[in-house]
């Protein structure tokens, strides 16, 4: 296009005015906004919460997307059928599945290691998604700690030692074990 071209709009640039050149607006839409946030703290609708003294409240801890979890099936086995669908479907390439011939008659293989690096992970439940057995789901744990890298990878023990520390209180989203589906 050139520059004199008849289909081009040129549009001129606003003066600004005295109060536009002292920031004056802008420093009075800042105090607004921070009055705002201070009668709101003051009248008793907090929203900042002193963690690790007091517990925050998430809404609905049924959607939250926290720490994994391996579910069991009904013999108490790991319900995964190392089909490799949740590591395809990762889009932060943080799960590791490595495959061996199932002991049982109902499934052609099983995860001899399951390994999720919770460091690289988004959370974004692809995962879960993906799992045509519903063996991989999110929890609604949150105080996820490590002191080491090593300790934020979680193999298949840790995994499902996540299953038997929530199944009660979040039971699988699936049908099966005794869960409810949601």
């Amino acid at each position: 296009m050139k520059p004199d071209d008849p289909n081009i709009a040129w549009i001129e640039e606003p003066k600004l005015g005295l109060s536009g050149m002292l920031y004056l607006p802008l420093f009075v839409q800042g105090l607004t906004t921070t009055f705002k946030h201070l009668s709101r703290s003051l009248g008793g609708n907090v929203v900042t919460v002193s963690y690790p003294d007091e517990e925050p409240k998430i809404g609905n801890p049924l959607i939250y997307r926290g720490v994994h979890r391996l579910n069991k099936d009904e013999q108490g086995r790991v319900k995964c059928v190392a089909c490799f669908l949740c590591a395809t479907a990762c889009p932060a390439h943080c799960i590791d599945i490595i495959a061996a011939e199932s002991p049982w008659p109902d499934r052609e293989k099983y995860p001899e290691s399951f390994v999720i690096d919770e460091l690289r992970c988004i959370y974004c439940g692809m995962c879960e998604e993906a799992c045509p057995v519903d063996a991989v789901e999110l929890t609604s744990l949150y105080n996820l700690t490590g002191r080491s890298r090593e300790e934020m990878m979680f193999d298949k023990e840790k995994l499902l030692s996540v299953y038997d520390a929530t199944k009660d209180k979040e039971p699988m989203k699936s049908p099966g074990m005794g869960g409810t589906a949601t």
